[in-house]
C-alpha cells in the first residue's frame, strides 16, 4: 500500500532475527530472560565465554543481508502494496564452543529506527507482486506510521534482540530456540539454522515467519478492513562473521 496502512508493525524480527531456513514451528511464551539475554552482559560474555574452548565471530552487518516481506491484506489486498524492509546496521555475535555449534550462543541486536525501507534494489527481481516503485513521499508516509505511537513504538521500545536459549544438532543443520524481544514483549520460536563455514568463519542463512499479533501489535486496518496488513511477516536472512 502506498499509505501507511501497508506498513509491517513488526518488521524486524527480525532481523532479524534472523536466523533459520525455513518457517518457525510457534510462538510460544518464553520464559523470563536468562543471564546474558541483556546487550549490558555481550561484553563480558563474548570476551570471556567460559573456561571450554572455542570460538566468538562478530557478525559482519556490510556482508550480512537481512530481508523482511510484509503482505498487503484486507478485503482488497490489490489495492496495496507489499513490503520490503532491511536491517543495514545490526550488532551480533557467535560462540561455537570447540565441540561444535551446540551448546553455543548467538545473540544479535538492531534499532528499529534504523529499518531501510522499500528501495528499488530490494524489490528488483521478486516479480509482479513487489514490482510497484514507490515514491519517496509514501515511503516516507510508511515509515513514520511504522514506527510512530500507534505502531511498533519505537521511541518507547527501541530495540529488537534476539537471543539463543538452546542449540542442538550439528552443522551444517541447526535447530536453535530464540527469545525474540520486540515491543516490550518476549517470545520463543524453534527454528531451523543452516550453518557453513566453521571453523574459520561463520555463515548462517534461512528463512522463518512470525506473526505481530504475537507481540501484541495489531495488524493495521482501515476502511472496515478494505485495506490491511497481514499478520504474518517473512524473513530472510544470509549472515555472516569472522
Amino acid at each position: 500500500m502506498n499509505f501507511p496502512a501497508c506498513l509491517p508493525r513488526l518488521c524486524v524480527i527480525a532481523a532479524c532475527a534472523a536466523l533459520a531456513s525455513c518457517a518457525a514451528t510457534g510462538g510460544d511464551e518464553a520464559p523470563a530472560a536468562p543471564a546474558g539475554a541483556d546487550a549490558a552482559d555481550w561484553d563480558a560474555f563474548y570476551t570471556s565465554p567460559g573456561a571450554a574452548p572455542g570460538k566468538v565471530f562478530t557478525l559482519d552487518a556490510r556482508s550480512s543481508q537481512v530481508r523482511i516481506y510484509a503482505f498487503s491484506g484486507g478485503k482488497a489486498p490489490q489495492l496495496g502494496h507489499n513490503h520490503v524492509l532491511a536491517a543495514p546496521q545490526f550488532t551480533g555475535f557467535v560462540y561455537v564452543p570447540a565441540q561444535g555449534p551446540a551448546g553455543g550462543r548467538f545473540d544479535i541486536e538492531l534499532r528499529l529506527d534504523q529499518l531501510d525501507l522499500d528501495q528499488p534494489d530490494y524489490r528488483a527481481n521478486l516479480g509482479e507482486a513487489f514490482a510497484a516503485t514507490l515514491t519517496p513521499e509514501s515511503i516516507a508516509s510508511t515509515r513514520a506510521h511504522m514506527l510512530g505511537p500507534d505502531n511498533l513504538q519505537a521511541a518507547q521500545f527501541p530495540f529488537l534482540r534476539i537471543h539463543s536459549l538452546q542449540i542442538a544438532g550439528a552443522a551444517p543443520k541447526i535447530a536453535a530456540q530464540v527469545q525474540v524481544e520486540l515491543h516490550g514483549q518476549r517470545q520463543a520460536y524453534w527454528i531451523p539454522l543452516d550453518v557453513d563455514g566453521l571453523p574459520g568463519h561463520v555463515a548462517v542463512a534461512g528463512s522463518f515467519v512470525v506473526r505481530q499479533s504475537d507481540f501484541g501489535v495489531h495488524p493495521y486496518a482501515v476502511l472496515g478492513g478494505l485495506l490491511a496488513v497481514q499478520d504474518e511477516l517473512v524473513i530472510e536472512f544470509h549472515l555472516l562473521g569472522n
